[in-house]
């Protein structure tokens, strides 16, 4: 039954990119739009703030939290439609 199961899991799993400058780029830009957008936020400054950026640390792991998940998917989009 298990054995099935990851069978199934493996065969459906799509290709993706070896990691290269290009993924890189990719998954950077998407972390400092990200960044930006956190800038929007209504109390950025609630909690611990960094010495350089004007957010919380909070703020800032979600927003690179944020850009990498929305980077995966670009990168993960690009590569299916075969542009990567």
């Amino acid at each position: 039954m298990i054995s099935s199961i990851l069978l199934a899991a493996a065969t459906t799993v799509p290709a993706t990119p070896e990691w290269n400058p290009t993924v890189a780029i990719i998954i950077s830009v998407s972390c400092l739009v990200a960044l930006l957008l956190s800038f929007k936020i209504e109390k950025p400054l609630v909690g611990p703030k960094l010495p350089i950026l004007p957010i919380s640390i909070g703020a800032f792991i979600a927003a690179m939290c944020f850009g990498h998940i929305v980077g995966i998917g670009i990168v993960l989009g690009l590569t299916n439609i075969g542009s990567l």
